[in-house]
Parts: structure tokens; sequence; C-alpha cells
């Protein structure tokens, strides 16, 4: 099963999770695991977008920040706030990488068919990073192109 898409091509299940007080989602198939807040390890000289690495149960996994990557502010971390593990091809290599969510909503289906483009005016994200924009009880929730979102070539 391609990790992006659910039995039916027409969706795909997204675990939402809230940056900043917007609602973003992922593909259910990117991630591994979700945690409590871990210490980070600073890199020397490392880039903002990439600050650190963590140790998830023994192995050692980049950190990103997607706050840095979308033009947020730092997160700092609150109690509701948790730690994805994803599972992503970075380099062409399966890789683990964690990020820092404030918090994790839930997992939901959403129909490809329905997400919209992000317009261009008016959207404080770079919109290369963003596959579309999908509507859920009213309010809108960003998917993430995961591939282009922690792709190293793309840091800022």
């Amino acid at each position: 099963m391609e990790p992006h898409m659910t039995d039916s091509a027409e969706t795909q299940m997204v675990l939402t999770f809230a940056l900043d007080g917007e609602t973003f989602a992922i593909p259910v198939g990117h991630v591994d695991e979700i945690i409590d807040p871990l210490p980070i390890t600073r890199a020397p000289n490392a880039d903002a977008f990439a600050p650190g690495l963590i140790n998830v149960r023994g192995a050692i996994a980049p950190f990103v920040d997607l706050r840095h990557r979308l033009g947020m502010r730092p997160a700092e971390v609150q109690e509701a706030s948790r730690v994805l593990v994803l599972d992503l091809v970075v380099g062409g290599e399966a890789t683990k990488v964690a990020m820092l969510a404030d918090d994790v909503a839930d997992i939901t289906e959403t129909a490809v068919a329905d997400l919209e483009a992000v317009p261009e005016l008016g959207v404080r994200w770079p919109i290369d990073l963003i596959r579309g924009v999908a509507k859920k009880d009213g309010a809108l929730v960003i998917v993430l192109d995961v591939d282009a979102a922690f792709a190293p070539q793309n840091l800022q």
C-alpha cells in the first residue's frame, strides 16, 4: 500500500495537528508514533530547520522545526505538545524524523477531490509546502506536501 493513500484512491487518512493556532494534516502512512516531548540534543552549526537530534526508543532521529520552515515563531513546549515521529524518505533513504506539534487533534478521512488549491494571496506559509486545503467541520485544514515540507534542499 502506498503511504499516502488508503484502500481508495479517492480518499486519504490524515493526522491533524496544531501549529501556532492553525490546523495542519499529514497522511497517516507517514506517522510512526506520537510521543511526549523528549530532550533535544542541539547540533553545532545546525540549520534552524533541523536544530538537533532526539533519542526515540534507542534510535537517533533528526529533530526538525516545521514552524521555522512555515515562517512561524518558535514553539514553547506546553502540556498538550507532542512529538510526531515520522517515516520519511530523505535523500533516497528511509528515515525517522521527529517534529514538535502544539497539539494532536485526530485522524480523519479527506477526499482528495475536495482539496482546494492554496490561493497565492493572503497565505502566510510558503505555498510550495502545501498540497491543498480541506474543510472539516467548518474549519480549514492545511494538508502538507510531506516531500516538500521535510526536504533538506528546501532549507531556508
